[in-house]
């Protein structure tokens, strides 16, 4: 019989956030201070955005 209520959700997108989110989680926690915006955008793996004038 089947239970509808027995179900697998897999979500890749949603699992690359929780790793992202964890990753920063624990690199706030082992720094002395705050993380710069250039250490959060290392972590992240993206690249800083110019600033226009």
């Amino acid at each position: 019989m089947h239970d509808p209520f027995d179900v697998t959700l897999e979500d890749g997108d949603l699992i690359g956030e929780v790793e992202l989110t964890t990753t920063l989680i624990i690199a706030a926690s082992e720094s002395d201070g705050r993380l710069t915006t250039e250490e959060i955008d290392r972590i992240l793996g993206v690249a800083p955005v110019p600033h226009q004038r």
